[in-house]
C-alpha cells in the first residue's frame, strides 16, 4: 500500500460510503466500499458492506455482498456472505459460508458454501 491508501485504523468505527483507488480496513466498517484498486481488510477488521474493487485481500471479518476481480482469504479471515470474483485463492485456516461465484463467467459452474474451512 502506498501514501494515497486510504486507512481506516484499527480504533476506528465507520459507517457510510468509502470511494476511492486503495483502502485498507483495520477497525470496523459498515456501508458500501467501491474502489477501483486494492481492499485489503486486516486482521482486527469487521467489515458488514457491499463492496466492489479489483482486489481483495482479507484477514479479518467480512460479512455481506463482494464483487471483485481477485478475492484472498487468509488464515485468519472469515467470510460470510455473497461473493463474486474471477479468481479466489484461500488459505489453510480460511472460513468461507455463503454464495460464491468464481471463475470467468462463461460457465454456469456456481457453488453455495456453506461453512467451508480449509485446513
Amino acid at each position: 500500500m502506498d501514501s494515497a491508501t486510504t486507512v481506516i485504523d484499527a480504533h476506528a468505527d465507520f459507517e457510510g460510503t468509502l470511494r476511492g483507488k486503495d483502502a485498507q480496513v483495520l477497525g470496523r466498517f459498515r456501508g458500501q466500499i467501491d474502489l477501483t484498486g486494492r481492499l485489503v481488510l486486516g486482521e482486527g477488521a469487521k467489515v458488514d458492506a457491499k463492496v466492489t474493487a479489483d482486489t481483495v485481500e482479507i484477514a479479518g471479518e467480512f460479512k455481506g455482498e463482494l464483487k471483485a476481480r481477485s478475492l484472498s482469504v487468509l488464515e485468519k479471515g472469515r467470510v460470510d456472505g455473497t461473493i463474486d470474483a474471477q479468481r479466489l485463492a484461500m488459505r489453510e485456516g480460511a472460513l468461507l459460508n455463503g454464495s460464491v461465484n468464481a471463475g470467468d463467467g462463461r460457465s454456469p459452474a456456481r457453488a453455495s458454501l456453506a461453512g467451508l474451512t480449509t485446513g
